[in-house]
């Protein structure tokens, strides 16, 4: 499975790590995290994603990458993204990925933050 929460909250925030390959397992799995949230009557849902590197360094990270902003783009009620990793290729993505996720989205923001920042992104998401 690629999709583990990683910890609970109380909030609009889902706090996921992203492993290996995507499955129609693991989108099921984030459609329903998804939908939990909503029902507890949120208007929209904060997601952290963090990336391990090394799990994920044996398939194409700009790949993946695609697979999971094109997920997150399909949920309209989704708030802000923050993707946490240690990896050039995806600090350099997050940027380009975000002027699109800005325009499909008003008041919402994709930001990355290095693994070493990770407080910042709980702060990001409302945590």
């Amino acid at each position: 499975m690629m999709i583990e929460q990683l910890e609970t909250y109380p909030k609009n925030v889902l706090s996921l790590a992203l492993i290996d390959n995507f499955s129609t397992e693991d989108e099921k799995l984030f459609e329903k995290l998804m939908e939990d949230k909503l029902a507890q009557g949120y208007e929209q849902v904060n997601v952290l994603i963090k990336l391990d590197e090394l799990k994920v360094s044996n398939i194409s990270v700009k790949a993946f990458f695609e697979d999971v902003i094109y997920l997150l783009r399909k949920y309209k009620r989704l708030g802000n993204l923050a993707v946490v990793a240690h990896s050039k290729v995806v600090k350099a993505l997050v940027p380009i990925d975000n002027l699109f996720f800005e325009r499909s989205s008003l008041n919402r923001e994709e930001r990355y933050f290095d693994v070493s920042q990770m407080a910042q992104a709980l702060k990001f998401v409302g945590v």
